[in-house]
Formats: C-alpha cells, sequence, structure tokens
C-alpha cells in the first residue's frame, strides 16, 4: 500500500538520510532540490528540531525603507480625526508636521487600506489622460452659480450664490439670500466687483438670473447682462443642460455641502447662515490647501485682485440705493449712465400710453400680454393705455376695445422706462344717445363645464367652481360683476360690450340694486411644490419641505391665510399680503398624485 508523504515527512527523511552519513548530493538528486536546500534543511532541524523544516514565509523581516511605527500612528490619527482627508491631503499635513522623509502618496493609500480606514479601489484613468483648462492669471475669468442645501428652522431652503476665481480658485461671492432672484445674485455680483475689481469674463449656466437668451416670447437683456456690459465684461454662457463647463464652482459647491451644510444645524435666520458660510470661505480662502493648486492656498495665488485701468465699476442705480448683504456700500455713488442705460423709475406708477403698428402676422405683444387684432389690420398704427388693471385700444382716436390688463405695475413701470408717456384720461366708447354711459343692466346665463359663459358672441370665463350654476352678470360701464343665486358677489372681471350689442342683448334688464361683497372665506386647494412652497391669490407661501408634494386646503380671508393638511391639521397661518382675487381653487397635477 502506497502513503503519500507530507512535504515535512520528505524534508525529515532527507536530514535523517545525511545525519545517518550518506552523501549530500546523493541525497539532493534523489529528492530532486540543489545541495544548498538539503545544507539549510539539515542547519535549521540542529537548530528548531522537527518545527524548522515547516514552510516559512519567504517576507523579509525587516525592511530599510519602512515607514516608522511613529510616522504610521501620526498618520492613523490624523485620518481619524478629519475623516475627509485623503492621502494627498494627508501627505501635505505630514509635511506641515515636520516629518522627515514625507512618505508618497501611495505609501500613505496602503496604510488606510491596511488600518481598514479606506476601501481599496481599482485604479482610476492617469491624471495626465485628463485635458484641464484653466486661465493662465486671476481676475481673467471668474465662475457663477446658484444652490440650495441650506436648510433653515421654518423647514425652507435657502440659497447660496458662488463665484469662483478660475486661475486661483478664490471664491470671490458666498451670499446666502432666501431666494435667489435676479434683484439678489446682481446685487451679489456688484458686492464682489467693488471688493475684488472687474475680471475680464464671467461664465454662469442658462439660468434667468443671468440670462434673458431664452426669454420668452423673445429674448432680452436681464440685469445681470447690463451689468456686464457696462462694465466691459464678457459674459459666456454654458451648453444647455452642461454642469461640467462650470465645474470648478460645482466642485466648491462640493466642498461646502460636505464640509459645512451636511454637519451644520438647522439655521434660525439667513443671516446666522451667511455667518457661518463666511466663516468658512475665509478658512478656504486663506487657510485650506488646495490639491489641484499643488497644496497651495487660494488667496496666495489671487493675490489682492487686479482692478483694470480705465473702467471705473458702473452700479445700477437701483441696487445702490437698497443697501442689503453682499450689495454695495450705502455711500456709494454710481456713475452717470449712457443714454441707453437704466433710469431709475419707481415701481408703482399710473398709467401709460404708447403707440405700436400690428405686424403682419396680427399679433400684437406689449410686455408679456399678446392682443389679436388679425392680418387685416397689419400696419395700423394702435394706441394702448395700460394700466395694472385694463388696457385700453383705440385708432386714430377711435375707441377699439377695453381687455383685462395682464400687466404688473413693475411691467407699466418697465414700459415707462422703454419710452411710453404718462397716460391721460382713458378713452370711452362711442354710446348711442338713448344710453347712458353709467347704464347697468343684468343676463342670466349658465356656466358651462369649463367655466365659461357666453355674451353677445363674447366669451367671458368665470370659473370652473361654477360649473353647471346658473349666475346673473352685472354689466357696469367697462365690468362685469357675476353675481351668485343668494345675491353675492363672486368675482368682478373687466369686461366691455359694445354699446350696439348692448341694445340688441338677449334677456337683458335693468340691473338691481348692487351685489354684496362675499363675507365668507374662500377654501382653495393647493400642491405643495418639491420645494416646500404654494402660492394663492398671488401670494407665494412656504409650508415646508417636509410636506412636498402633498395637497394642503388654504383657506382666504380679507387678514390671513389659514393653511392646513388632509386630516385638518392647521400647519401654518400667514398673513394676506396680497389684495388680488382667487381665481384658482383646484390644484393643479392633484389627479395624478393620486393616481401614483
Amino acid at each position: 500500500m502506497l502513503v503519500e508523504l507530507s512535504v515535512v515527512e520528505q524534508r525529515y527523511h532527507a536530514v535523517m538520510e545525511v545525519l545517518g552519513g550518506a552523501q549530500v548530493t546523493e541525497v539532493a538528486t534523489r529528492y530532486g532540490v540543489s545541495r544548498k536546500t538539503v545544507h539549510a534543511w539539515v542547519g535549521r532541524y540542529r537548530a528548531e528540531g522537527l518545527s524548522g523544516l515547516v514552510d516559512r514565509s519567504h517576507r523579509p523581516v525587516s525592511h530599510p525603507w519602512r515607514l516608522g511605527a511613529e510616522v504610521e500612528a501620526l498618520l492613523v490619527q490624523l485620518r481619524i480625526d478629519h475623516p475627509r482627508w485623503g492621502p494627498r491631503r494627508l501627505v501635505h499635513e505630514l509635511g506641515r508636521a515636520g516629518v522627515e522623509p514625507v512618505p508618497s502618496r501611495s505609501t500613505v493609500y496602503r496604510v488606510l487600506v491596511r488600518h481598514c480606514l479606506v476601501a481599496a479601489r481599482a485604479r482610476k484613468r492617469r491624471r495626465e489622460d485628463f485635458v484641464r483648462w484653466e486661465r493662465p492669471g486671476p481676475m481673467q475669468l471668474w465662475q457663477m452659480d446658484v444652490m440650495g442645501s441650506v436648510r433653515m428652522v421654518d423647514g425652507s431652503e435657502a440659497k447660496l450664490i458662488s463665484g469662483i476665481d478660475d486661475h486661483s480658485r478664490f471664491a470671490v461671492i458666498g451670499v446666502v439670500t432666501a431666494r435667489a432672484t435676479s434683484r439678489a445674485v446682481c446685487a451679489a455680483f456688484v458686492a464682489a466687483l467693488a471688493e475684488y475689481g472687474v475680471p475680464e469674463q464671467v461664465l454662469t449656466d442658462n439660468g434667468k438670473q443671468f440670462t434673458g437668451k431664452y426669454g420668452r416670447p423673445r429674448p432680452s437683456e436681464v440685469l445681470f447682462d447690463r451689468i456686464c456690459r457696462m462694465n466691459g465684461i464678457e459674459h459666456l454662457l454654458t451648453k444647455v443642460r452642461s454642469p461640467t463647463t462650470t465645474g470648478k464652482v460645482e466642485r466648491w459647491h462640493q466642498s461646502i455641502q460636505r464640509e459645512l451644510l451636511d454637519d451644520a444645524p438647522l439655521f434660525a435666520t439667513v443671516a446666522a447662515a451667511q455667518e457661518a458660510v463666511d466663516g468658512w470661505r475665509a478658512e478656504y480662502n486663506t487657510t485650506r490647501p488646495h490639491q489641484s493648486l499643488g497644496m497651495a492656498v487660494p488667496a496666495d495665488r489671487f493675490g489682492a485682485g487686479a482692478p483694470r485701468a480705465g473702467l471705473p465699476l458702473w452700479v445700477p442705480p437701483a441696487l445702490v440705493t437698497t443697501p442689503a448683504q453682499g450689495t454695495p456700500e450705502p455711500n456709494a455713488q454710481p456713475l452717470t449712465p449712457p443714454d441707453d442705460a437704466a433710469v431709475v423709475v419707481p415701481e408703482t406708477v399710473g398709467a401709460m400710453e404708447l403707440e405700436r403698428a400690428v405686424p403682419p402676422s396680427g399679433n400684437l405683444a406689449i410686455g408679456k400680454q399678446q392682443f389679436w387684432f388679425g392680418p387685416q389690420r397689419a400696419g395700423e398704427v394702435i394706441t394702448f393705455w395700460v394700466d395694472s388693471t385694463t388696457v385700453h385700444l383705440s385708432s386714430n382716436g377711435r375707441y377699439l376695445k377695453t381687455l383685462p390688463s395682464r400687466l404688473s405695475d413693475r411691467d407699466v413701470a418697465r414700459l415707462r422706462r422703454a419710452g411710453a408717456r404718462a397716460a391721460g384720461p382713458p378713452p370711452a366708447p362711442r354710446l348711442p344717445g338713448r344710453l347712458l354711459a353709467g347704464t347697468a343692466v343684468e343676463v342670466d346665463r349658465t356656466v358651462n363645464a369649463i367655466g365659461i359663459i357666453s355674451i353677445a358672441q363674447q366669451q367671458l370665463s368665470v370659473s370652473s367652481v361654477l360649473a353647471g350654476q346658473r349666475v346673473t352678470i352685472r354689466l357696469e360701464q367697462r365690468l362685469a360683476h357675476v353675481v351668485l343665486g343668494d345675491g353675492t358677489l363672486w368675482r368682478t372681471i373687466a369686461f366691455t360690450l359694445p354699446a350696439g350689442k348692448l341694445a340688441r342683448l338677449q334677456g337683458a334688464r335693468p340691473a338691481g340694486p348692487p351685489p354684496t361683497p362675499p363675507t365668507r372665506p374662500v377654501r382653495v386647494e393647493r400642491l405643495v411644490s418639491c420645494r416646500g412652497g404654494i402660492q394663492v391669490a398671488g401670494q407665494r407661501v412656504q409650508v415646508g419641505l417636509p410636506h412636498a408634494r402633498e395637497v394642503v386646503t388654504v383657506q382666504v380671508d380679507d387678514t390671513t391665510l389659514r393653511i392646513s393638511n388632509e386630516s385638518g391639521t392647521i400647519l401654518k397661518t400667514v398673513p394676506r399680503l396680497t389684495d388680488q382675487e382667487v381665481t384658482r381653487h383646484k390644484a393643479y397635477g392633484h389627479r395624478s398624485v393620486k393616481q401614483a
């Protein structure tokens, strides 16, 4: 019967043969090894006995280049104290701590893997394979963007307006604001220009705060574009849906998100969030080494900025007169703008008049409101009498029609800055002698399924909530009052009916006493956005991110807005800040949410 011997047993038999007087050469030939190996077996057996014949590791007992135990302990402690520091940062910190010689980045990586402080992963592409672009000097290009994730105690989310110098990675802008409006972005930008100087170029995405290139119905110049143009700054835009183009400011967002915002408690006020961001930005600019700069500090590479000679800073007067955080100093004086620059106009102005020629299509736009005249009136000059409630149209002194205005006071102010003149009395329709201008009539109509009624072949949108109900329309001068069956006034709409049609209006009767305004509060439904907000009667209300995509009920009265969830729990009560009528009672997207 054959029995297979183990390796240790074979070595032991070879040693016994040598010790018994056999020649080493014969034994080595018989066992298929060299004479040196046989002598090593014999020596290990004499020194350690049978245990000396067991297989041993070929790893050297010591190595002159092995990292010292003290340095390895210091390295592990630095990583434990600062979990976000990678091998490159740890090598830099060991050098600052006076370690000689400084270990390589690969050595530090292997130590972290050995102590299970990082997970081993396959090598990425070499850095030499990536093509990096960078301006050769500071103040040649700034990158700007807006991010969220600044969490507040009340459940809302503030915004962070950021700006980075492309060459030095110096953070020139870091302003926290409740809403990233165009005015807030421009105020932060102008404040940075006043502090650091005017760069040659600025790179942004295609947000509405930065550009009007994709505005509707046509492209326009927004305030940010005007600031760049007036100060000689070339405004560069990224391609649509290409965030990697502004990669440096996006990387800055990632750093502040991981190192500050993720670990910070909820902020009570915007001022508290701004204080925390200012402290982190100061450390980032002056203390924190940057890997892409060879572990240099951004402030050392940025210097003190470089204002360009011969180009004094132009500041929009509206921004100078409104001191706020991140805005220019209150005593700053704007330069005298050229003829085509912005002129400060109060946002609340009276009615304006202007003339426009009808285009060949017959569709004429004033601001964000369009007016249909038809191709047959192409080339005719129309006079517009415009305010925030009504638009009167006339041609060569002849009254045409009156429409409800969709323009706000701010839109009317823009028309004035664009050359419109202060308006006189509105044009009045020419009524037959047997009808007085103040004649009021009433007609009864049934609201159709989509909330519309018809009066003399003119459609009037009442409300889809009243679908199928019989209502009374009181026509008084250029207004139409919608009255319910109990005599309560539902709403008032700008509506004009020519005198000829008014005389032939079927079912018309002399109007009775004026309707009484509603005394009960109005209840409407709203779908909370993904940002936690709703809008009621032109007023935006922040319900809170925990209620995103929920349907809430809003009770609207003269002074307050009371918000409750589906179970009837009151979520928030806020003062009512607008006097606009409630025109929408249902929640957009409510049906799709229920199906989901």
